[in-house]
């Protein structure tokens, strides 16, 4: 299976055909990054809400 953080790299590169890899791979790492933490976000307030 491959790297799914290079397969969206690879995608954004392929819309944006100026832009740097190391700049793409960066984006993509850092939005994953956020989507992580506002997925674990929304799970603790679930969590709390269900505890009340």
């Amino acid at each position: 299976m491959s790297d799914p953080m290079e397969t969206w790299t690879d995608r954004l590169r392929d819309t944006a055909p100026g832009l740097e890899e190391n700049r793409a791979r960066s984006f993509v790492h850092d939005l994953y990054t956020a989507a992580q933490n506002d997925l674990g976000e929304e799970e603790a307030e679930a969590d709390f809400e269900r505890e009340e």
